[in-house]
């Protein structure tokens, strides 16, 4: 089984949120669904910009805990990074 450690954002440099799961697919529907969660349905938070699987739901969990600790400038980078565009990942994993 594989683990996501995602983050969602509410549009290009706008709210973020970082979440687990173990269905990615499922999860970021439910938050488009506005079923994700206070905050994410609060600030609109729904567009998936970035995506790291992991072998192991412990491994998972740490990495989730280390990005909620890093600065918000740390966690715009690491999107920049992989997605410059800030699409929405959603339709690729969806497919």
């Amino acid at each position: 089984m594989t683990y996501w450690v995602y983050i969602l954002a509410s549009k290009r440099n706008g709210t973020l949120y970082v979440g687990v799961t173990n269905d990615l697919a499922r999860r970021v529907h439910e938050h488009k669904m506005g079923e994700g969660g206070d905050f994410t349905r609060k600030h609109g938070v729904t567009n998936l910009v970035h995506v790291q699987p992991f072998d192991t739901a412990l491994v998972a969990i740490e990495q989730e805990k280390r990005l909620k600790k890093w600065r918000r400038e740390w966690k715009l980078a690491l999107v920049e990074r992989d997605n410059p565009g800030w699409r929405d990942l959603y339709d690729d994993i969806n497919t």
